[in-house]
């Protein structure tokens, strides 16, 4: 199950991403992402603190939706993450693809479970 949230912020839209991100939950982080583009918003910070497992569909994801920003003229950066979703992003070297959001002070900070 995945729940997906935008909260906006002064500078910056929050993407909130709890649950599992896999191939079944992907569309609704994508819609999230899509429409927050849609309503002018550029600066977009993915929040995964409580993100319990990313699979490579969720990954993936991620990629598209920091493309489709960079093509809008913004970008999508990392916020809190949790452990797990800490680990899979540093594997596969996405943390150096992905910026901190230095908005967040906790950013790219993997929680402990």
């Amino acid at each position: 199950m995945i729940a997906v949230s935008v909260e906006e912020h002064e500078g910056y839209s929050e993407i909130v991403v709890k649950g599992r991100l896999t191939m079944t939950g992907v569309g609704h982080l994508k819609s999230a992402v899509a429409d927050a583009i849609a309503q002018g918003h550029r600066l977009l910070v993915l929040n995964m603190r409580e993100t319990e497992f990313m699979d490579s569909s969720g990954l993936g994801a991620i990629v598209g939706c920091l493309k489709a920003a960079r093509e809008a003229g913004g970008d999508l950066r990392l916020g809190q993450i949790s452990e797990g979703v800490g680990a899979v992003l540093t594997r596969t070297s996405m943390d150096r693809v992905l910026a901190p959001n230095g908005a967040n002070s906790a950013a790219t900070t993997p929680e402990k479970s």
